[in-house]
C-alpha cells in the first residue's frame, strides 16, 4: 500500500490534518488558476461549519481526500455552489461525496477559454419561450419579474463563442429532466437537492447536456491525474465527475 493510502487508513488522524498534509498532492493536481494554500483554507473552513461532514471526513478520510483531488483538478472551489462536498451514508458508513454544481460546469466551460459567455436558464409555465431550429441562432425568453411565472416547465442552455458563434441549444422539456432524476440514486430523499433546489438540478441538467459540445478545461488535465499512483484519488476521464449523461449527484443515503 503507498504512502499516502497508510495515511488515509489513520482514522485518528483530523481531516483538516490531512488537508494540510497532503496540499502538495493538491497542488500537483490542482489546475493553473488554483492557489493551494486558500483552497486547503476554504475547505478546513467548511469542515469546521458542518459538524456531520467533519464526522463523514473522519471515518473516511480518503473519501475526503478523492473529493478535495476532484475538485481542485477540475479548478473548484470546494463547498460552494461550484462544488458541493456533503456527507452520506453508504452501506450504513459515512463518507464524504463532492457534487459538481452546475456553477461549477459553467465554470469549466469558461476556464477552457473557448466561450466569451454561456446561457443556462429554466423556463417557467407563463414565461413566453420561442425557439425554432434553423431559424433562431438563440431562444427568444421573454420573462415577466415581478409576477407569478408558473411551475418549472423546461431548461436551456448555450454557449456564445469567442468568435461570436453560438453553440449548439440545449433545450430540455418536463419529461427529459424526469428520466435525468430517474438517474440519481436518491432523489426522493427527504434532503436530496431534487427536493430542497429543484431549480439548481434543472440547470445542472441543462448545464452537463450542453459540456457535451462546448470544450471544458478539464480535458487539458488528463494526463496528470493519469499519473497518479494513489488508489485514493480519482482516475481515468477528466470529466468522469461532470459526465453530460450522469445527472444524478447522490448516491447513496443523505445525511441530515
Amino acid at each position: 500500500m503507498s504512502q499516502i493510502s497508510n495515511a488515509l487508513a489513520r482514522q485518528e488522524q483530523s481531516p483538516a490534518n490531512l488537508i494540510e498534509q497532503y496540499k502538495p498532492e493538491l497542488a500537483v493536481v490542482a489546475a493553473s488558476h488554483v492557489k493551494v494554500d486558500t483552497f486547503a483554507r476554504l475547505a478546513v473552513g467548511v469542515l469546521r461549519q458542518n459538524e456531520k461532514l467533519t464526522a463523514a471526513a473522519q471515518n473516511n478520510p480518503a473519501s475526503l481526500m478523492s473529493a478535495l483531488m476532484t475538485a481542485a483538478r477540475l479548478g473548484l472551489e470546494p463547498g460552494t455552489e461550484q462544488f458541493y462536498l456533503r456527507p452520506i451514508k453508504r452501506k450504513g458508513q459515512l463518507e464524504v461525496q463532492g457534487i459538481v454544481g452546475y456553477q461549477g460546469i459553467v465554470e469549466l466551460i469558461y476556464n477552457a477559454g473557448a466561450a466569451s459567455s454561456v446561457v443556462v436558464e429554466v423556463v417557467r409555465a407563463n414565461d413566453e419561450f420561442n425557439y425554432v431550429p434553423g431559424l433562431h441562432e438563440r431562444p427568444v425568453h421573454k420573462v415577466d419579474w415581478f409576477s407569478n411565472r408558473g411551475d418549472l416547465v423546461g431548461a436551456y442552455a448555450y454557449a456564445v463563442m469567442q468568435g461570436g458563434a453560438t453553440s449548439k441549444v440545449v433545450v430540455l422539456n418536463r419529461d427529459h429532466i424526469a428520466r435525468a432524476k430517474a438517474k440519481s440514486d436518491g432523489a426522493d430523499t427527504e434532503y436530496s437537492p431534487w427536493r430542497t433546489d429543484e431549480e439548481a438540478m434543472w440547470l445542472k441538467t441543462a448545464a452537463r447536456r450542453l459540456g457535451k459540445w462546448v470544450p471544458t478545461s478539464a480535458e487539458k488535465r488528463a494526463a496528470v491525474i493519469e499519473r497518479l499512483d494513489t488508489p485514493a484519488l480519482p482516475t481515468g476521464s477528466p470529466l468522469a465527475e461532470v459526465d453530460p449523461d450522469d445527472d444524478g449527484p447522490i448516491e447513496g443515503e443523505l445525511v441530515d
